[in-house]
């Protein structure tokens, strides 16, 4: 069924939205609070938006949209951000029910908005893996035909299949799920006089683990040998399921490692700012990828992956990347940034400034504002 929550109240709200989900994501919702601290950053701008949940997993899809029909009676008119990801909306990553939920929005004359945090399918080497991404594909694209406004949270160049010049989707950039009002600070001028400090914010699950701590000990080893001190800050989802791994592998490295597993927002914000570098090796570093933009939100450099593709407006962060795979291009690159001191500090003001640019909650909210308040005179 459809349960409600509402952000803090504006002053004097002229408008209201809704935030529309499906399932919860455990241990931790990231679409769910993408849409807490969407909604305290449109507060400023006077919408108030509240959250409902289409909890098909809890009591069957049947039950869910009847439920889902009876609470949008209420929604004429208003805005309703449908948030879209694959597994948010179906058990296995065949989402159909989506479109049975976008159906009973407009039958209830909602203005429909659907926020693209997965904007394309996703496949695998398996038969099953090609044909899931190929319903995604579909159902994404019948999402966007139907709704009265698409949001895009990945650059409309890299969404291969959106016509071109198309004015009902705009690119609204997400934005890191921490508290982002409190003061810039800095861990420290040099590692002379202090143990520097790397973050790795999350771990995959097996098989992708065990790959993955083996790239982060390679890219350690430079700077340890050269006489860094050094403290690996292991935070987030993944990491404490993966404290056995962590602690074997670098058990003789000389290396301090902290295993701190799933923090709130603040704790978070923290823990980053407290650090001289974010290391990330799941994948390549792009547009969506929130711990990214979580190290970007703390003004720190980001060291990590990269295909070669266009990631703008990421790229105008303070990162330093390596072509995917190359593991001894990637540890150079974490060896400079912790073993030089000016070079860090520029990468620390290009992220600062990128935040502020593009990836702060008050950039975020304006721009999908201005989207909604006038969706097709955008360019």
């Amino acid at each position: 069924m459809a349960t409600m929550a509402s952000t803090p109240k504006a002053s004097a709200p002229t408008e209201t939205w809704i935030a529309l989900l499906g399932r919860r994501d455990t241990p931790v919702d990231g679409v769910e609070d993408y849409c807490t601290y969407l909604g305290k950053a449109l507060a400023q701008r006077e919408v108030l938006m509240k959250s409902a949940r289409v909890s098909w997993m809890d009591s069957g899809w049947v039950s869910a949209l009847f439920r889902l029909r009876h609470d949008s009676a209420e929604w004429r008119g208003k805005w309703v951000l449908l948030q879209y990801t694959a597994l948010g909306w179906s058990r296995r990553g065949f989402p159909i029910g989506v479109l049975l939920t976008l159906a009973i929005l407009r039958r209830r004359g909602a203005r429909c908005a659907v926020v693209f945090h997965e904007p394309s399918g996703l496949s695998g080497p398996r038969w099953i893996d090609r044909i899931r991404g190929a319903c995604q594909n579909w159902v994404v694209r019948q999402l966007h035909r139907r709704s009265d406004q698409s949001i895009m949270t990945a650059p409309l160049d890299s969404v291969d299949w959106l016509p071109k010049q198309d004015r009902k989707v705009v690119y609204v950039p997400i934005g890191a799920n921490i508290p982002c009002d409190l003061p810039w600070s800095d861990p420290g001028s040099g590692p002379n006089g202090r143990r520097m400090i790397v973050a790795v914010f999350c771990v995959d699950p097996p098989p992708y683990r065990e790959q993955e701590l083996d790239e982060i000990a390679h890219a350690i080893q430079p700077a340890v040998q050269n006489g860094t001190s050094l403290r690996i800050l292991f935070l987030g989802k993944g990491t404490l399921e993966a404290r056995d791994e962590i602690e074997s592998k670098f058990c003789e490295t000389g290396v301090e490692v902290s295993i701190l597993g799933i923090l709130d927002g603040e704790q978070i914000r923290r823990s980053l700012m407290e650090s001289d570098a974010l290391l990330s090796v799941r994948g390549t570093v792009y547009p969506r990828r929130g711990s990214a933009i979580a190290g970007v939100a703390c003004g720190i450099p980001v060291v990590g992956y990269t295909d070669g593709g266009d990631i703008y407006p990421l790229s105008e962060a303070g990162l330093r990347l390596a072509p995917v795979g190359n593991q001894t291009a990637l540890a150079e690159a974490l060896t400079a940034v912790l073993q030089n001191s000016g070079l860090r500090d520029e990468l620390r003001g290009r992220s600062r400034r990128a935040y502020e640019v593009f990836f702060s909650w008050e950039v975020i909210a304006k721009k999908l504002h201005q989207a909604l308040a006038e969706p097709r005179k955008l360019e």
